[in-house]
């Protein structure tokens, strides 16, 4: 039973995973909105990881690199891949694919290396790349994506102090 309830907080995390997953593939078919209700998903299995690996006490190494590594892919790549699908390619949107995943998996490296307690140092890729693909629901704003995108890449790499909730 112990190896059941130790699982659990890691099948959240592979489901966010699965998510971000299924969201490539909506993306690669030119379907890049849908992806934003994965991403969505993926958020709601990011925040229940961690929360049922505190209330049954299996926090663990394996776990907390596991969701670095889904979280690189859900709100890091995913949102880039977004944004280069759904924005008309200009170098800023290229640019944009390439930097933000790249800064989400060192601030979450840096999460992991040196972790704080009671606030985030720097912005969460979660917040980011949900932030990503909610802006692309709005037409409008689409032109402006590739440049938050790249704001975004800087808020999660710098020194800001962001409470946990």
């Amino acid at each position: 039973m112990g190896r059941i309830i130790r699982a659990v907080p890691n099948l959240f995390t592979l489901s966010n995973l699965c998510f971000g997953v299924i969201a490539l593939v909506f993306i690669v078919n030119h379907l890049p909105l849908v992806a934003t209700l994965l991403i969505l998903c993926s958020a709601l299995c990011d925040l229940l990881d961690g929360k049922v690996a505190r209330q049954f006490k299996v926090i663990s190494e394996f776990g907390v690199e596991l969701d670095s590594l889904a979280d690189v892919v859900s709100f890091g790549v995913v949102p880039a891949l977004q944004l280069y699908e759904a924005v008309p390619h200009q170098l800023v949107s290229t640019l944009a694919l390439l930097v933000f995943p790249v800064a989400g998996a060192l601030r979450l490296a840096r999460f992991n290396t040196h972790p704080t307690i009671g606030y985030f140092e720097g912005l969460p890729i979660p917040a980011a790349g949900i932030l990503i693909g909610l802006s692309l629901w709005i037409p409008a704003l689409h032109r402006f994506v590739p440049v938050l995108a790249l704001l975004l890449s800087l808020l999660m790499m710098s020194k800001l102090r962001v409470m946990k909730f």
